[in-house]
């Protein structure tokens, strides 16, 4: 019994792996056959009947790219053998095209041919054709004539509706594949962007003060003393904002701490000053609970800015002013540097859409952050927390100013 079902799977499987010109021809001769061995049977097998019989199989060979049309030829065949008396007990050819309409036609079409199935039964058991296929009066009949076709339609939209799960299966799938990628993409940039501002920050820290460092040393130990100290936590302090960022790769992290919020922003001003820029840290208004991630957009902000300032803009001081706003966070921060129209700028303002200045292709944006991506990343994490940023000249034309709307709501 195990090798009779064994061999019944290597058969199906095999009957699958045909293309399927091949299977329709293999129905069409089945059916064919099925109708003239039935003729010859019964002893009423002339050449008329094989014609007919050929004729109300062969179009089964096109039935899957013309199914309600062939369902119609293969139909008139049918009925032409019923009124001849040379119908056979199941009209294998046209539950075959019963099946195929069911399964591959629209649903008007589906409804069409079906109406039109359904009065060709009617019409033929009326006409007395069809008294051989069973007892009783019309009704029965009727429906012993129609059970088949009923079979076979209910066949045809089983396969129809598991054709189609199959199809909302594979839909589904490839849409979440795309989400995963995007996802994944969306991951990889902001990684990128993280570690390019916790790089930038502080590596120039790092080399202002170690620029620095020995011209302290032959005049001011004490404070040569205190730029090397700031280089040691400025480094172990990147160091600690790497793993937190690269430990999202890592399956395995038991946990991780969060990015550094507002309540960093007075560390990292102190560190700037201690780097020789002078800024000031001012808050107006009443502070609000914000999000892990607004928050760490807004340090991100200040920082990348403050950087830009230190690295670009030849200023003395800086401020970073922050106002609670209603729904909004508003940053803002000003140098009194070079600004865009300096040596290490461009003429022109910016704002978030990215549009470069009248006077320079790339704009403040790849001019005062040296070419680097500081501004594009800061207008890509600000975007993604909903608000805007607008970066150019100071409001009398002097340094560099670089403001941002993040809503709270």
């Amino acid at each position: 019994m195990a090798t009779l079902i064994a061999r019944t799977r290597r058969l199906a499987e095999r009957a699958r792996a045909l293309p399927p010109s091949a299977v329709d021809a293999v129905i069409a001769a089945v059916c064919g056959a099925y109708v003239t061995v039935h003729a010859a049977v019964d002893g009423c097998l002339t050449w008329w009947v094989a014609l007919l019989a050929t004729a109300g199989s062969v179009p089964l060979l096109w039935r899957r790219r013309h199914p309600f049309w062939i369902t119609g030829v293969v139909g008139a065949g049918t009925l032409t053998m019923d009124l001849t008396d040379s119908f056979t007990d199941l009209p294998a050819a046209q539950l075959v095209a019963t099946y195929t309409f069911a399964a591959l036609c629209p649903p008007v079409r589906r409804l069409v041919a079906g109406a039109v199935s359904a009065a060709a039964i009617t019409v033929s058991v009326l006409l007395g054709a069809g008294q051989s296929l069973g007892p009783g009066g019309i009704g029965g009949k009727l429906v012993v004539a129609a059970a088949p076709f009923l079979v076979a339609y209910a066949m045809g939209t089983s396969a129809r509706a598991r054709r189609d799960r199959i199809a909302m299966l594979e839909e589904r799938a490839r849409r979440l594949a795309e989400e995963q990628d995007a996802a994944a993409t969306r991951e990889r940039q902001r990684i990128a962007r993280e570690m390019h501002d916790i790089l930038a920050h502080s590596m120039s820290m790092v080399a202002i003060q170690a620029e620095a460092g020995p011209v302290a040393v032959r005049n001011d130990p004490a404070r040569a003393e205190e730029m090397f100290d700031t280089i040691a936590g400025t480094a172990r302090e990147a160091l600690a904002q790497l793993r937190r960022t690269l430990g999202v790769l890592r399956a395995d992290e038991p946990s991780r701490q969060p990015q550094p919020g507002l309540d960093a922003l007075p560390t990292l001003v102190a560190g700037v000053r201690r780097a020789g820029l002078d800024v000031t840290l001012e808050e107006d208004g009443r502070a609000r609970r914000v999000p892990p991630d607004l928050a760490a957009t807004a340090y991100r902000v200040v920082q990348e800015s403050l950087t830009n300032t230190v690295k670009h803009a030849g200023a003395g001081s800086a401020r970073v002013r922050l106002r609670w706003d209603g729904g909004a966070l508003r940053l803002e921060v000003h140098d009194d540097g070079s600004g865009p129209n300096g040596p290490n700028g461009a003429n022109g303002q910016n704002s978030a859409n990215g549009a470069t200045g009248p006077n320079g292709a790339g704009g403040a944006d790849g001019a005062h952050a040296g070419g680097g991506h500081g501004l594009t990343g800061m207008r890509e994490r600000v975007a993604a927390a909903g608000g805007e940023l607008s970066y150019g000249p100071g409001p009398d034309g002097r340094g560099f100013r670089v403001a941002a709307v993040l809503p709270l709501e």
